[in-house]
């Protein structure tokens, strides 16, 4: 588990945030990181047309960001290693590598950007996840 970057930088709301989202999701924790959500968020990830999001649109609102978690996170084991950290205003962008452990033990890395912006109440109202699934595709071992 390596976010100790973000535990080290300044303090800010944003960053705050996706700290939390990253603790919650190598952990496992469904219900912390979807408490985490505005009901009307976003989740992109990856953003545009992907077998993930055939739309493109995105995953809107906490029924369709409960169905990502459900489909896409619960099942597997995801550890993130950020490098960078961005935050201004309601925003905060990482820059890191995830590492994906599938159930069936396949194991995949892949390079992102992460671009989280909180709502007026300081929940997630959109999470931008910048990463190219097929560079991710050829990665699995």
């Amino acid at each position: 588990m390596s976010h100790q970057l973000l535990k080290n930088r300044r303090e800010h709301p944003a960053r705050t945030a996706a700290m939390r989202s990253i603790e919650a999701v190598q952990s496992g924790d469904r219900e912390a990181w979807l408490g985490m959500w505005h009901p009307e968020g976003c989740l992109e990830d990856p953003v545009g047309v992907s077998p993930m999001d055939p739309s493109g649109e995105g995953h809107r609102g906490i029924e369709a960001i409960t169905a990502f978690w459900d489909t896409f996170i619960g099942p597997a084991s995801i550890r993130f290693h950020i490098r960078e950290s961005f935050a201004c205003g309601a925003e905060c962008a990482n820059v890191g590598t995830i590492t994906t452990r599938s159930a069936d033990g396949s194991v995949a890395r892949c390079e992102l950007v992460m671009v989280y912006r909180l709502a007026d109440d300081g929940r997630v109202a959109s999470l931008r996840a910048f990463w190219e699934i097929d560079e991710m595709m050829e990665d699995f071992f």
